[in-house]
């Protein structure tokens, strides 16, 4: 009982009643969590029970869910014409008992971005995805607006990207979305695009370098490198120096690059072991899509792991990955070969929310 008394646990007539000073919320999604005023904190399980909560069933008549300035969720009575912090349906929760640990991993391939969003409350952060108006950046972009984040869809078509935001806002009328113009093939897009945004004084807590063209055939930038590498890997590379500052004064923060398993199947070196910078953007004679996607991506693995060194010590962690193997996106449409390829391999891929 002391120790309990020490604590700030005082014993009560329930186990379910808060100590002082503690107060009982909920998230978005309806998870009940605990916050603790005289230690600033908050916690899932209750002080007390240790037990973790959610409501159960729909607001009642009348009552509606808002979002305040600090991101903060509050419920108008617009009956009896009042607000208040206090989820009306708090007095019906119940008990969430996980499950036992399986011994498989408690995500897999087949664990949609939704699923392992539940529960969270994105509230207050600020994310930029590049290529969102379709695929598995569309897909993202969706399910971190419709957990309270704040979503910047950066694609390089602003009509597209509008359409997506409507998709979404179809969804949660309240989702804060919004698409703003990037063009990875062009480095003065991509430096125009990092001004604006800088412009808005947002911080940056999660920046998802998504876009990506798949064999496209030869052709140069504006900037007279070849498209694939460009687009791929160096757009995204200046795009993240112009915005590094953001990030760390954002801490903390995480920069996350889409790359593929194919990386393991290019080279970027030559006979001497040293790196071939003619590799990276080829000749017309010397240039093969694959080959040219393969080294992009290898390219973002290769930065990916140098920037988390750099920025690490700085609270902004990067890490690269390869969503799956075929999955039916439009990042094949630019040859009838590939999307034959694609189809047939659909039945046994995953499927673009997972």
């Amino acid at each position: 009982m002391a120790a309990l008394k020490y604590a700030g646990l005082e014993d009560t007539d329930s186990e379910e009643e808060l100590p002082p000073g503690w107060e009982e919320r909920t998230t978005k999604d309806g998870w009940v969590y605990y916050a603790n005023h005289l230690e600033e904190k908050t916690q899932w399980e209750h002080p007390k029970s240790g037990k973790r909560k959610r409501v159960a069933g729909d607001l009642p008549y009348g009552w509606e869910q808002e979002t305040d300035e600090n991101g903060q969720v509050y419920f108008v009575d617009h009956i009896n014409k009042r607000t208040t912090y206090l989820d009306p349906r708090l007095a019906f929760t119940v008990e969430d008992n996980p499950a036992k640990p399986a011994t498989r991993q408690k995500y897999d391939g087949n664990s949609t971005a939704m699923e392992i969003l539940q529960g969270r409350d994105l509230s207050g952060k600020v994310v930029i995805i590049t290529g969102a108006n379709s695929g598995i950046g569309f897909e993202t972009a969706k399910s971190l607006a419709l957990h309270g984040a704040h979503v910047i869809l950066a694609c390089r078509s602003l009509s597209r990207g509008g359409d997506a935001v409507q998709r979404i806002l179809g969804e949660w009328h309240k989702a804060k979305v919004e698409a703003m113009t990037l063009d990875l093939a062009s480095l003065q897009s991509v430096q125009h695009f990092a001004e604006a945004f800088k412009s808005k004084n947002l911080p940056l807590h999660i920046l998802i370098c998504n876009a990506a063209v798949f064999g496209v055939p030869w052709c140069l930038t504006e900037d007279s490198l070849e498209s694939t590498f460009q687009v791929n890997h160096l757009g995204h590379f200046y795009l993240v120096q112009l915005l590094e500052e953001v990030l760390c004064q954002s801490s903390p923060a995480r920069v996350v690059v889409v790359s593929s398993e194919s990386h393991r199947f290019t080279e970027i070196k030559d006979s001497s072991g040293k790196l071939d910078f003619s590799l990276l953007s080829p000749s017309k004679k010397e240039y093969w899509a694959m080959l040219a996607y393969n080294r992009s991506k290898l390219c973002n693995i290769l930065f990916s792991n140098e920037l988390n060194r750099r920025l690490s010590p700085h609270g902004v962690t990067s890490n690269s990955l390869h969503p799956g193997n075929m999955i039916y996106s439009s990042l094949h449409r630019n040859w009838w070969v590939y999307t034959l390829l694609f189809t047939l391999a659909r039945p046994f891929t995953k499927s673009m929310v997972q």
